[in-house]
């Protein structure tokens, strides 16, 4: 068996990195005393995995980690006693026992909903969605292992929606095609012809290829 953990970053915890992120969870489950199953060898450790790293400067309200167990717990348990060993921060809102067969977070994630935040102003950025949509391609660039890799942004974006000035996205996010944040608000202000605007984004929630909540498979 193992359990799903859906827990959010705060934003005050947003400048974390992913290794240190990953850092705290294993500190939290070690203190925890949960049933956690470690790996064999001379350095025994928390075979834990999340569906996707954070961006540096990204708060998540529904991120996804896996960890397996060496007994069975109830979920409620689960949640408690891993919520007690938490820094702040750091908040779990649900714990879902998983069958060993049902692939992981990692596999099974498909796209994220992201919401933007502007701090300057964002108006002519914003009005250029109806024709970010429009379109078949939409150039961007991205960095490689051999440097910049040209591609078709338009596809990997599933859908814009811009509500009280804050623009709402769903951006593909897997082995297939990756749609970061900062290349979509780059492509939005080149196609308005203005800088990009500062802003913070947060993850929302995590999709399936079903564009279903990732943490109800």
């Amino acid at each position: 068996m193992k359990m799903w953990v859906v827990f959010s970053i705060s934003p005050r915890l947003r400048h974390i990195g992913h290794l240190d992120l990953m850092r705290s969870m294993q500190r939290a489950l070690r203190r925890s005393n949960l049933p956690i199953s470690y790996s064999q060898g001379f350095n025994p450790h928390i075979l834990l995995s999340l569906a996707a790293p954070l961006s540096v400067g990204m708060s998540g309200e529904n991120e996804v980690m896996e960890v397996p167990l060496s007994a069975p717990i109830a979920e409620e348990d689960f949640q408690t006693q891993l919520q007690s060993a938490l820094p702040q921060g750091i908040r779990v809102s649900q714990c879902l026992l998983k069958q060993d067969d049902v692939p992981a977070p990692m596999a099974a994630l498909s796209a994220a909903q992201y919401v933007f935040s502007f701090s300057d102003d964002a108006q002519a950025l914003l009005d250029k969605v109806p024709e970010f949509l429009a379109r078949e391609e939409v150039p961007a660039v991205r960095k490689g292992k051999k440097g910049e890799v040209r591609f078709n942004l338009r596809p990997l974006v599933y859908n814009l929606l811009v509500k009280d000035g804050v623009l709402h996205a769903a951006l593909a996010l897997s082995e297939k095609g990756t749609a970061k944040p900062d290349i979509l608000v780059k492509a939005l202000s080149e196609m308005a012809g203005v800088p990009a605007p500062h802003y913070i984004a947060t993850r929302t929630r995590l999709l399936d290829s079903a564009f279903a909540p990732l943490e109800n498979r």
